[in-house]
């Protein structure tokens, strides 16, 4: 019987096994690091929204009065400057200077810190987008949630601790542990436009329909003596990410469901995230979600939004995309913050780099890795400022800059991990996800 074929045993376990998302095999989240930390942190949870395609900063969240005035003259790439198409106001308490394209996070403008000194390597869509999960663009590597994962560890067995919502086709290093052990890769939820809003189940094969539960749990139990006997000739680590992978997914099948079932939410909460609206119910699905994980206690909740990536058709399009996340966003942090988690939870906002102070017409921005607006909000950072800024037109970070490696050592520091301490020895060197680079901004920190 022990000469089973490893072909053999995956059939055998078919009905289990058939937990696959993205083309990768659920697997369990290890707690063997206890959660230890570096520094004292509040943050214990994070949630990463991805806009993918480089959302305009200065027609976003960094206010230039500048480039109103030099509107339509000649910019320094030769191109006319193009002021921003929507108006600033001033506010929450702080008098952050926020684009009316946001109408309803401008009320949670007191939880954010605006981080306008970003800048990125990488001038690329694929390039940045991967350099931002994994902190290097061009060879494989963990991602970043799969580090926090690795280095803080699970608080929940019973559900995976990195949790990848929508997350683009194709985008598998966006979630992938890379060189770290397959426990702690992503699981991906739903993705891209196979996101059914009506679907009662975003994982596929989350319910055996072939056998019962009991008949399932003495067949698993079975396959796993068989793995086990396997790793113990072999101690290889490939044969260990399957055994971890059972056990999480026959776990997963009571756990998963119910998080994801956000039919018992009450109407009000429903609303609050905006799924009582088309354009807004499919991303503010997602946002529930996101506090039901966090709720769960997941680690790292990443949701991908898409199409941002405005040459042209701007003004049109951007009003689309905004309408889309204002109001779940802000429905977000207000949930969170009402339920005392806003402070354990670590809110991002972030795209791969900005977007030009020129055009090419009048309704359209280039690429400017140089840079860039992201956000924080929760999890312990000061809430209602500003750090950093570019120059008057936004063209580059002039203050405060932030590299992709600073921004990663800040949101290690966040969750109470020295960016420098972080480190898996692989190929018979040291690696972590900055490299050899990265300094917190520790004047965020409340």
């Amino acid at each position: 019987m022990m000469n089973l074929s490893r072909r053999d045993m995956m059939k055998m376990s078919a009905g289990l096994a058939a937990l696959n998302f993205g083309g990768m095999n659920v697997t369990a989240v290890g707690t063997s690091s206890g959660g230890q930390t570096d520094f004292n942190a509040k943050a214990k949870s994070v949630i990463l929204l991805n806009m993918r395609g480089a959302p305009s900063h200065v027609d976003t969240f960094d206010y230039k009065p500048e480039l109103i005035k030099k509107n339509g003259t000649r910019g320094k790439y030769g191109q006319n400057m193009l002021a921003p198409l929507w108006d600033f106001k001033r506010s929450g308490k702080s008098g952050l200077m926020i684009s009316e394209l946001f109408p309803f996070l401008g009320k949670m403008a007191d939880e954010l810190c605006l981080l306008k000194g970003m800048f990125s390597s990488q001038p690329n869509h694929p390039q940045a987008q991967t350099l931002m999960h994994t902190g290097n663009f061009q060879f494989p590597r963990p991602s970043l949630g799969s580090w926090l994962l690795y280095g803080l560890g699970s608080l929940n067995k019973d559900i995976p601790g990195f949790i990848s919502l929508n997350p683009a086709s194709g985008s598998t290093a966006h979630y992938s542990s890379g060189f770290l052990p397959t426990k702690f890769q992503g699981t991906v939820v739903g993705q891209s436009s196979r996101f059914a809003e009506d679907e009662g189940e975003q994982l596929p094969n989350i319910k055996n329909k072939y056998i019962s539960k009991d008949l399932q749990s003495k067949q698993v139990n079975f396959i796993q003596q068989l793995n086990r006997s396997q790793f113990k000739k072999e101690k290889n680590a490939h044969v260990k990410g399957v055994i971890d992978s059972y056990e999480m997914a026959y776990r997963m099948q009571d756990s998963m469901p119910a998080i994801l079932d956000v039919s018992k939410e009450k109407k009000s909460t429903q609303s609050l995230y905006g799924m009582d609206k088309s354009n807004t119910s499919k991303f503010g699905k997602q946002c529930l979600l996101a506090r039901r994980f966090v709720e769960a206690a997941a680690r790292f909740i990443e949701i991908s939004h898409g199409s941002w990536d405005h040459h042209n058709n701007m003004k049109a399009d951007m009003e689309a995309r905004t309408g889309e996340i204002d109001k779940p966003i802000a429905g977000l942090l207000y949930d969170l913050k009402k339920r005392g988690l806003l402070d354990t939870t670590l809110v991002i906002w972030a795209g791969e780099f900005g977007r030009t102070p020129e055009a090419p017409n009048k309704d359209g921005r280039g690429h400017n890795n140089k840079g860039y607006t992201s956000w924080f909000a929760g999890g312990g950072v000061k809430g209602g400022i500003s750090y950093g800024a570019t120059d008057p037109m936004g063209y580059e970070a002039v203050d405060g800059r932030l590299s992709t490696h600073d921004w990663h050592a800040t949101i290690l520091r966040v969750l109470g991990i020295d960016h420098e301490k972080l480190t898996f020895n692989y190929a018979g060197r040291d690696f972590r996800l900055t490299d050899v680079y990265g300094e917190a901004a520790e004047q965020i920190l409340a």
